[in-house]
């Protein structure tokens, strides 16, 4: 599985598609790794087309959330339409941590 990593109007996207789980979530960590290297300050993780998401992921998220956090500069952003991955981050708490949103452009035009 790949993530691919593009821009939408100057931020930073990572798209991940399908099942999240053990066996995915080290490419997934490096993508949004590269993306946060590479990218613009925002990344975007677009979870549109996810249909299974682990604690594995959960993991990979809170640390890249941790990093900007540290570096001070910067946000991460998820765009998570399904209910059903919703209900994985309102579940741990972590609908708290992380702003999500219905559609990239959503998340694009967010405040701050």
């Amino acid at each position: 599985m790949t993530f691919p990593i593009s821009t939408f109007d100057g931020h930073t996207v990572v798209r991940a598609d399908g099942e999240l789980d053990v066996s995915t979530a080290p490419r997934l960590r490096e993508a949004i790794t590269t993306a946060l290297d590479e990218g613009s300050g925002t990344v975007i993780v677009d979870l549109t087309t996810v249909t299974f998401m682990d604690s594995t992921t959960l993991g990979v998220l809170i640390g890249a959330h941790n990093r900007v956090r540290e570096s001070g500069s910067g946000s991460l952003r998820l765009v998570c339409p399904e209910e059903r991955i919703r209900r994985v981050f309102r579940i741990t708490g972590l609908d708290n941590v992380f702003p999500l949103f219905d559609t990239v452009p959503d998340a694009v035009n967010a405040a701050g």
